[in-house]
């Protein structure tokens, strides 16, 4: 059986509340298998269940499931030293029991063979919200994400062609907002992930249509020095699921 530093669980040990003005994101990524998705759900309403007959104060938590089953639970953090701190479900483990805690993790073990815990920090000065910068735009729960991934020597280079692409897009006031987030600690390698939230595919769909309608032949240019100085592009679709984590306080 794994520790019970496991699965939400295992990002809960960073899960704090703090100002809105903080940057910094623990991120726990599940890669629970297909077959498994249902019962893997139906934990985590399981262990809402146990949050709302015994809340734990100070969890901020904002989950995304990927298309590819990767389920994402998003906590902000102050700094490394949050890392350190006392894991906040211990005490649910107190008050639900050792026992059936313990059998809820071994079931919960069951959907993933893999999970991963790293730091992303947000790069408001390469973001493009106009309008105020919200990790969660009202009404718009879908996620397009794309990782620019590169080598650490040319990762200035990167940056100054996301600075480019933000002042076209600022200039041209597009409708297309966006966040960019830097790799950190624990990431598989260099990247900035862009995300851009919408209602769903289709809306997302009529948004870039306008989008480079509106940049036209600038934005081509723009584009394509940015991804000349990359190494590869992942292409991430998701939604956020407040359904399944409930408990905030």
């Amino acid at each position: 059986m794994k520790k019970f530093k496991t699965s939400v669980f295992a990002l809960l040990l960073a899960v704090i509340h703090c100002a809105s003005a903080q940057k910094m994101y623990r991120v726990h990524e599940d890669l629970v298998k297909p077959s498994m998705a249902a019962n893997y759900e139906s934990l985590h309403q399981e262990l809402n269940e146990m949050l709302v007959k015994f809340p734990i104060e100070n969890l901020n938590l904002l989950v995304m499931q990927s298309d590819n089953y990767h389920y994402l639970f998003i906590a902000p953090i102050q700094g490394m030293a949050d890392l350190d701190r006392a894991h906040p479900l211990v005490h649910l483990a107190e008050k639900v029991g050792q026992d059936k805690m313990k059998d809820f993790i071994g079931r919960m073990d069951k959907c993933y063979d893999v999970e991963r815990d790293y730091i992303i920090v947000l790069e408001e000065a390469l973001s493009y919200m106009p309008q105020g910068m919200t990790l969660t735009p009202e009404g718009e729960n879908y996620r397009e994400q794309y990782k620019f991934y590169y080598t650490p020597s040319n990762g200035e280079t990167v940056k100054q062609n996301l600075v480019a692409f933000k002042n076209l897009m600022s200039q041209k006031a597009s409708g297309l907002h966006y966040r960019i987030y830097s790799s950190g600690f624990g990431t598989e390698a260099a990247y900035y992930l862009l995300s851009i939230a919408a209602k769903d595919k289709e809306d997302f769909a009529v948004k870039m249509k306008a989008n480079r309608q509106l940049l036209g032949e600038d934005g081509k240019k723009v584009r394509t020095t940015l991804f000349e100085s990359l190494l590869r592009i992942e292409e991430i679709e998701g939604f956020i699921r407040p359904d399944l984590f409930v408990n905030k306080k």
